[in-house]
């Protein structure tokens, strides 16, 4: 089925499929809902499909009605706001079609995870930390420069996706603005080449690099050479962990992993539910009754 005038073809996927995928991968995208209808309409009550900034999945039966519903989601999905919203039509007033009848479509907006982790490094401290941020709606960008580094349990685990990455330069260039970045690879200058280059992006919204304090005082110099400021080299947290109270001692991967991943918790932003907003119960009870 073509959707006229939205620059996208609705994918054979079914909406419960995609549904489920993009949630679990923590992609935005909206669910519409044919919640009543009266007369003569394309689809029943039920009827779902599912809508992202490029791509449809199933049907509300087509038309000029379903083209205003895609753009509908469409507008709610660029606020990036999640929620609930209610569209009526009349089949023959607003959509301009011969049906007759009239439809409530209710059109439920999921953003997708509003935290992106990049973690650069995937030895024993980067399997520790990914193991824990899994619980957690964040996407996480696993990058490492080494061919074979990532292990097998990583393939096909939700929101997470490993980057083999041998360029650090290409790497951070990659990258969405507004990520949350560790740095801890198995090198120094695998770890300071991406540092700067972090710093010359300007736009993470928290840079963490594992190491000691001289670690960072001769990373500090060398940055500071390289043309960085006090300001931007002030944002970088090393040792990682300190904030949350440090390991107390304990310099087992989990407990650098953990010590890291609890002063991260703080700086990143958790999305509300989108099914905690929106309408209000009493005109949900009046549309479904």
């Amino acid at each position: 089925m073509g959707t006229p005038g939205t620059g996208a073809t609705s994918r054979p996927e079914s909406w419960h499929a995609a549904l489920h995928r993009l949630q679990r991968d923590g992609l935005p995208h909206a669910l519409a809902t044919q919640v009543t209808s009266a007369g003569s309409t394309p689809r029943e009550p039920g009827a779902r499909m599912v809508i992202t900034a490029d791509a449809v999945y199933d049907t509300l039966g087509g038309g000029t009605f379903e083209w205003q519903t895609i753009e509908a989601a469409r507008q709610r999905l660029a606020s990036s706001e999640p929620g609930m919203t209610l569209e009526a039509f009349s089949l023959g007033g607003r959509s301009g079609q011969c049906c007759g009848g009239f439809v409530n479509v209710l059109i439920e907006v999921f953003p997708g995870s509003r935290t992106t982790l990049a973690l650069f490094g995937a030895g024993h401290v980067g399997q520790e930390l990914v193991r824990l941020a899994a619980p957690l709606p964040w996407r996480v960008l696993w990058h490492d420069s080494r061919d074979g580094a990532f292990p097998a349990w990583a393939t096909g685990q939700p929101r997470l996706e490993c980057r083999a990455s041998p360029d650090p330069a290409a790497a951070v260039a990659a990258l969405p603005a507004g990520a949350h970045a560790l740095v801890l690879t198995h090198d120094h200058a695998e770890d300071r080449a991406l540092v700067d280059a972090l710093l010359r992006r300007g736009d993470t919204a928290s840079l963490g690099l594992i190491g000691s304090k001289s670690k960072w005082a001769s990373f500090r110099s060398r940055l500071t050479d390289a043309g960085h400021g006090d300001e931007a080299l002030a944002t970088v947290r090393c040792p990682i962990g300190v904030a949350s109270g440090g390991t107390g001692g304990d310099k087992t991967p989990y407990a650098i992993a953990l010590a890291a991943l609890a002063e991260l918790l703080p700086l990143a932003e958790t999305p509300e539910r989108g099914d905690q907003r929106g309408l209000d119960p009493a005109e949900l009870r009046r549309v479904f009754t």
